[in-house]
């Protein structure tokens, strides 16, 4: 059984974490929400220190080739177990800046779960929200993607959203991430 650093995981206190050989399915109770994953090898629970160990064992006999994989099956559970303790730990958010003359963005007010842009053309785009994430509009520049379920849902909505108008290399303007650096072309001189 490898113990390498890498593959043992340290529980916080306020989360509980079931465990069931059988079903070959772990999961983890938490303050805002509880989440399980099917696995492909055992792992220890260790409540003495609060932690999880990942081992290389798997649930059925393998053929060879499959052994080799044996490494990146263990390092994409522990993965995946890091990445669950933080989504149902805290409240995971994304921010979205509309850069330019006019580039607003709206909520409709009757509906909860929908927006609109203006970003430059003749017409309104109008974008619906997906259910599991929540939005919130600050100085109608800024736009706060927010919500308790995966990481993953909160930056595919962004990055749906960003397609409505990728920044332009000439200028920068369009709808950009939190944090991103556009690298600006130069243009034609005369």
């Amino acid at each position: 059984m490898n113990t390498n650093k890498k593959y043992i995981i340290q529980i916080p206190k306020n989360i509980n974490v079931l465990y069931c050989n059988k079903k070959k399915i772990v999961t983890f109770v938490g303050l805002l929400q509880k989440k399980s994953l099917k696995l492909e090898v055992k792992i220890l629970l260790l409540p003495s220190t609060n932690s999880i160990i990942i081992t290389n064992l798997q649930f059925n006999k393998t053929s060879n080739s499959n052994l080799k994989n044996i490494k990146s099956i263990q390092g994409t559970t522990a993965a995946k177990i890091k990445q669950i303790i933080i989504e149902i730990s805290y409240t995971l958010y994304h921010k979205l800046n509309f850069v330019g003359l006019g580039y607003r963005v709206f909520p409709l007010e009757n509906f909860n779960n929908q927006i609109y842009f203006k970003l430059g053309f003749s017409h309104l785009i109008y974008f619906k929200i997906p259910n599991s994430v929540n939005t919130f509009c600050k100085r109608f520049t800024k736009l706060f993607i927010y919500g308790n379920s995966s990481l993953s849902d909160i930056m595919k909505t962004a990055s749906l959203i960003q397609h409505c108008k990728k920044p332009e290399p000439y200028k920068g303007k369009g709808i950009i991430h939190e944090g991103e650096k556009i690298l600006l072309k130069k243009g034609k001189k005369i």
